[in-house]
This record gives C-alpha cells, structure tokens and sequence, in this order.
C-alpha cells in the first residue's frame, strides 16, 4: 500500500523565524515579501489595497499582489522603484512585524535559512497561481482601475465577467 504525500499549508512548511536586527536579516526588508493569497485577501479587508503593488510574472502569464515599493502604490510593480524599498518600511522598522499582517515571506526568512527562502518564494508563486489568487488580483486590478492594462500585459480579456 502506498502512502499518500501529506500535503501541508504555507504556514508549517514556511514556519516563523526568530527575530533577527542582523545586517542580513534587516536587508530582506529592503523588497517586500510575498503574502499568501489568503493574507493578501485580509489585508485588503484592513484596508491596505492602497500600499499594495501588483507584480507580474516573467511569462506574463499571472499576477501577484505583494507590499508596495515606495512610489508604486496602488499600482503596477516598477523595477526602478525596487530601490525605494517596502512601503511598509519606516526608519529602518516594519510597520507589519510581528502583526497578523506580516507577509509569509517575510516571517519566513532568516539568515540561518540559507538557501530556503527561494523555496518559500516558489511556494507562495505557485499559491498566487491559482483560481483564488488570480481572482484576488482581478479584483484590485478592477478597484484600482488597472484591469485593462493587466488584460493588455497578460493577454486575457478585459470583458470577460469579473471572478468572485
């Protein structure tokens, strides 16, 4: 009989890291990581659809709705701006650490996790790339009147029927 692979959430495979100030801890911070979709969904619900940016993948084929940089709030992820760092980040301090809002990624990555923070990333990309996850993104793309250049960036129809 074989066994079946358990499957686990995001949250046991990617486990809190302890609290680091390191130089290299604090350099993650620099580029907002990733929410799962579903603590994207709730922080839109908080009412930060406003410090949200929307990043698309290399083939132009799905979105991700992550933390800002600053100067791209509320809109497409710009590589120029990547040096502004996290929107969420203010005098050298997460305004997210620690809440119920911090995003995955960033609980996630430690200095002593060398080389796992890729496969977090990997996870959470294939978490975005889901029914759920693009749903959530058609929805802020829409609120941030977005939708239509998403559509031309990644070739869906812009009038097709909003998902819910």
């Amino acid at each position: 009989m074989r066994k079946r692979k358990q499957s686990h959430s995001l949250n046991e495979q990617f486990p809190v890291s302890p609290p680091c100030s390191c130089e290299i801890c604090q350099s993650y911070c620099q580029r907002p990581g990733w929410w799962s979709v579903e603590e994207a969904a709730q922080a839109l619900q908080a009412g930060y659809a406003n410090r949200m940016m929307l990043e698309i993948s290399p083939e132009h084929d799905f979105g991700v709705l992550s933390p800002a940089f600053g100067g791209c709030e509320g809109r497409f992820a710009l590589q120029e701006s990547a040096k502004n760092g996290c929107t969420f980040l203010s005098n050298g301090l997460c305004e997210l650490h620690e809440s119920a809002l911090e995003p995955l990624e960033c609980r996630f990555c430690h200095h002593t996790r060398v080389g796992r923070g890729p496969q977090c990333h990997a996870a959470l990309e294939k978490d975005w790339h889901t029914p759920a996850g693009q749903t959530l993104v058609e929805n802020w793309a829409r609120s941030q009147h977005l939708w239509e250049t998403y559509c031309k960036i990644t070739g869906k129809d812009p009038a097709s029927p909003p998902q819910h």
